[in-house]
């Protein structure tokens, strides 16, 4: 193969490669070595652990077997850092990722150094290995969820301090919002209904570009005339369910979201705090901040979710009305005009929004073989899918068929509400 063959394909593998593990460094940049440290619920994990594993995953999958001469950086970091790949081996438990003091942040800096060089070393003789590339964008993929995670952790480790640190100025030239999250985008226009027809479709990964295991087979399914809302709930709506009495009415809860709520405690969202004054403000990445009526409201879970929808006369949508509207109406990433004339807003970028479909799998879905397989089906199990993506989500991780899946009480996500109906 001459050097015009290989150059340009190592080229852009070089430079995603440097891209994305270059992001991840510069979110905590802003942070202290005891802010990446510290671990503030089991949900959560510290930043330093996120570099960590991140790094782990390809030491762990592409050079351990293919490097030639492969030596661990530190043999200890196979248990410390693995996540929850049985396959591999031992797992430091995932609430105590806090104790990990040692190694110090400046070792994990120096960990992922180590093993970026050895992959700069690697990429180039394995241009010819489409699995193994795969492997590696799989990786590159898959840090990229880790970037989005650590966000949201450091997120709500500062919200339990009593000062409410910024992560961020609001006007720090870093995409943030006036309410200090990272692109979070109003709504611009009234709230209307988008209503589509329905009937056989087909949902599921095309098989063009990546997609993660759990996005296919594509297969065809039946969905009744339905319709969705033009945009995500607004924060001035959901101040209306909560001054409405919603968090005190079990007539508009699951049975087991009002247990949940009260066993909890709850009668309002994750991050919101009503001052002496009686304005509401938010605790957000730039610290508290006034609440915005005009934004979406996140940091809801599924109960919350589901609750308000029933509050309203209206329901979540399945997943497969969400995947079909978003690409009835819209290219990838793009909001449009629908069928009827009423735009999509919101579909991608500004928060996650919860369904009423269990996390399953589609038919016809296999693993993978190896540990590399107990990336996504393991957990099909008591989780519900969400879809679109966030303000946290970094930039080009987001497509229509992309499932995200958490459990019914997770709030610490960038997640809220679309409404769905029936049409």
């Amino acid at each position: 193969m001459t050097n015009m063959d290989v150059y340009p394909p190592l080229t852009a593998l070089l430079s995603r490669y440097a891209a994305v593990r270059d992001h991840s460094v510069a979110l905590v940049s802003p942070l202290s070595a005891e802010d990446c440290g510290a671990q503030s619920m089991p949900d959560a994990s510290p930043a330093k652990w996120h570099l960590a594993h991140t790094t782990w995953f390809f030491e762990t999958f592409v050079l351990e077997p293919n490097e030639p001469g492969f030596a661990p950086f530190n043999p200890a970091f196979r248990v410390l850092f693995n996540s929850y790949y049985n396959g591999v081996g031992a797992k430091h438990p995932r609430p105590q990722r806090g104790l990990l003091t040692r190694p110090p942040l400046d070792e994990v800096r120096a960990y992922r150094a180590n093993v970026d060089q050895r992959m700069a070393r690697l990429l180039p003789t394995v241009l010819n290995d489409a699995a193994l590339c795969a492997l590696i964008e799989l990786g590159l993929q898959h840090e990229q969820q880790h970037q989005e995670l650590l966000v949201t952790d450091v997120k709500h480790l500062l919200s339990c301090n009593s000062t409410h640190p910024a992560y961020r100025a609001a006007d720090d030239g870093a995409a943030t919002s006036a309410a200090g999250d990272l692109a979070l985008v109003p709504a611009t226009e009234p709230f209307g209904w988008l209503t589509l027809d329905g009937g056989l479709v087909d949902m599921g990964h095309r098989g063009d570009g990546f997609a993660f295991d759990n996005e296919s087979p594509r297969h065809r399914t039946y969905l009744a005339p339905y319709a969705l809302a033009s945009r995500l709930v607004t924060n001035a709506e959901w101040l209306a369910f909560v001054e409405g009495g919603g968090y005190d009415n079990p007539a508009h809860w699951l049975a087991e979201g009002w247990d949940w709520r009260v066993a909890q405690g709850l009668d309002q969202p994750l991050y919101w705090h009503l001052l002496d004054s009686g304005v509401w403000h938010a605790f957000t990445l730039a610290g508290l901040q006034p609440l915005r009526g005009d934004l979406p409201v996140v940091h809801l879970s599924y109960y919350e979710a589901d609750a308000y929808a029933r509050w309203v006369g209206a329901r979540l949508p399945t997943e497969a009305e969400w995947e079909h509207a978003a690409q009835a109406v819209a290219a990838d990433g793009h909001d449009d005009e629908g069928h009827d004339g009423q735009a999509l807003e919101q579909l991608f970028g500004s928060a996650w929004q919860w369904t009423q479909s269990s996390y399953a799998a589609y038919p016809g879905f296999r693993t993978a073989d190896g540990a590399v397989g107990e990336y996504n089906g393991k957990f099909m199990v008591n989780q519900y899918v969400l879809r679109g993506s966030s303000c946290a989500t970094p930039a080009g991780h987001a497509r229509s068929t992309y499932r995200n899946f958490f459990p019914a009480t997770a709030r610490w996500q960038y997640t809220g509400v679309r409404l769905a109906r029936d049409a």
